[in-house]
C-alpha cells in the first residue's frame, strides 16, 4: 500500500464555516492575530486568550467535517495515509481520518503553562481563567502560538520524507515552518497542490488543482483511484 501524505491548512476547514486567521488584515475572527495567537499575547494578557479559544471551542462543536475532510478519510481504503495538519480543529479525525499529526496544537486540549504538561482533553467544554493545572500551573490552550516550537514539525517531517504521494491542501505555503515540509519529498514522491488562489511554489513537480477544498479533492481522489 502506498503512502500518502496529506498537509493541510486553514483552507480545508474554511467551508466548514471555521474562518482563518488570515481572512481579514491580521484579525482573527475580530480579534488583532498577536493578542491571540501569539506568546507574547498570553504573557500580555492570558485572560483574553482563554475566552478567545473559549470561543473558537464553542465554534467548533458545531461545526461538521465537508466533503474534502471526509474524501481524505475515506483514502484509507486505498493508501497508508498521514495527515499533517496546521488546523487545530478534529474536523479531520470526525471526517474518518485515523492518523492525524497537529503541527500547531489541538483546540479540544489543554495543558499546563509549566512546559504544556498535564494534557488534558476537554472536547468542547470551557474553562475559566486560572484554573490550575495537577502540576499547579496555569491552565491554558494546548495551542502551538507563533514565537513557540513546533514539537512535532520532525514526527510531520518523516512522514513528508517516506511519501509516495503528497497532497498540499488549503494552505498559502507561507506559515513556516510548516510551509518547508514540501522541500522533504522525496524525487520521485508525486506532489498535487489543491487551492482555489494561485500558491507559489519552489518546486517544478507540483501539479495544482486551482479549486476550493471539496472539489479538488473530488478531482484528486478519481485521479489517485485511476493509477491504482
Amino acid at each position: 500500500m502506498k503512502k500518502l501524505v496529506v498537509l493541510s491548512g486553514a483552507g480545508v476547514s474554511a467551508e466548514s464555516g471555521i474562518k482563518t486567521f488570515r481572512d481579514s488584515d491580521g484579525l482573527w475572527e475580530n480579534y488583532n492575530v498577536e493578542e491571540v495567537a501569539t506568546i507574547e499575547g498570553w504573557y500580555k494578557n492570558p485572560a483574553l486568550m482563554v475566552q478567545f479559544y473559549n470561543e473558537r471551542r464553542r465554534q467548533l462543536k458545531t461545526a461538521q467535517p465537508n466533503e474534502a475532510h471526509k474524501i481524505i478519510g475515506e483514502l484509507e481504503q486505498y493508501f497508508d495515509v498521514t495527515v499533517a495538519t496546521q488546523n487545530v480543529d478534529n474536523l479531520h479525525e470526525r471526517g474518518g481520518s485515523t492518523h492525524v499529526i497537529h503541527l500547531h496544537g489541538e483546540l479540544t486540549k489543554v495543558c499546563s503553562d509549566r512546559g504544556k504538561k498535564c494534557v488534558e482533553d476537554i472536547g468542547y467544554e470551557e474553562f475559566e481563567y486560572g484554573r490550575k493545572c495537577a502540576d499547579g500551573g496555569m491552565m491554558r490552550p494546548f495551542i502551538v502560538w507563533f514565537g513557540e516550537d513546533v514539537p512535532l514539525l520532525a514526527d510531520a517531517a518523516d512522514a513528508v520524507e517516506k511519501a509516495d504521494i503528497l497532497i498540499i491542501i488549503g494552505t498559502s505555503l507561507n506559515v513556516y515552518p510548516a510551509a518547508g515540509l514540501i522541500y522533504y519529498a522525496r524525487p520521485d514522491c508525486k506532489i498535487y497542490l489543491i487551492d482555489p488562489k494561485e500558491v507559489q511554489t519552489h518546486s517544478s513537480r507540483v501539479e495544482f488543482i486551482q479549486e476550493k477544498a471539496t472539489v479538488g479533492m473530488r478531482i484528486l481522489k478519481e485521479k489517485l483511484l485511476q493509477c491504482l
